[in-house]
């Protein structure tokens, strides 16, 4: 049976999300993570999100500034898929968003923000390494796109491929100590938040244009997303940022 190109896509996505070195950054994964899911299931955005100890949810990673915002969002309003599905830590299956009306709604507050962007249906599955789920991938979609079972699959390859790599690093050999890895992957993402302002200010660009010059930047040169983000909030903007990947 011949394969498709989307079937090597995939192969190569899963093989490239479970097999990097221990020094890889964890950000850096996860946001590859988001952009396989985006490329892979035809999805309007994707992002991460994990769960601390004492229950409280953070969001990691969003695929662009619209995730971004609604994973916000849904922490300030405390409601929403994302926020449910980390709690749960299982399969979200789809659910279409329709304007609040009579009835009980399910998260009227935050469905009402996700429409008004043009987000019309949520699904996410688990973020797990070694059989415990630390987290979520959030899948959101736009128009008529509704995420099938196999879709759903998938997303659960990708975030377990994720998930394998996390388990592997040497650091992380209990569920506490996994934690307190995501919980510090939390502070790099300020950071990262607050270079991305540094560049929209000083090169006149949006804010998704400044996240995918970040990323292009650090990869190129094998480098630490945080630790880029941290030279630049810091006063030092490299040579090249200035220029588009």
């Amino acid at each position: 049976m011949p394969s498709t190109y989307r079937e090597t896509l995939v192969a190569e996505a899963v093989l490239d999300l479970s097999v990097r070195t221990y020094d890889c950054d964890v950000l850096d994964t996860l946001h590859d993570l988001t952009a396989y899911a985006v490329t892979l299931l035809g999805i309007r955005a994707a992002g991460t999100t994990i769960v601390d100890e004492a229950g409280r949810v953070n969001y990691l990673t969003a695929s662009d500034e619209v995730c971004r915002q609604l994973e916000e969002d849904q922490l300030d309003l405390d409601e929403g898929p994302c926020l449910d599905s980390t709690r749960s830590g299982t399969v979200l299956p789809p659910v279409t968003l329709r304007p609040p009306g009579p009835g009980r709604q399910r998260w009227p507050r935050f469905t009402s923000r996700a429409l008004r962007v043009g987000i019309t249906c949520v699904a996410a599955v688990p973020l797990r390494t070694d059989g415990h789920a630390v987290g979520a991938v959030n899948l959101m979609c736009a128009g008529s796109s509704v995420p099938s079972e196999q879709d759903l699959r998938l997303a659960q390859v990708l975030a377990d491929a994720a998930g394998v790599w996390l388990r592997q690093r040497q650091i992380l050999r209990t569920r506490d100590e996994i934690a307190e890895q995501l919980e510090a992957a939390c502070d790099t993402r300020l950071v990262i938040e607050e270079a991305k302002g540094v560049l929209m200010a000083r090169l006149g660009i949006d804010v998704d244009e400044a996240l995918l010059r970040l990323r292009s930047y650090a990869r190129a040169r094998r480098q630490s997303l945080g630790e880029l983000a941290a030279r630049v909030t810091g006063g030092t903007v490299p040579t090249g940022l200035d220029a588009p990947p």
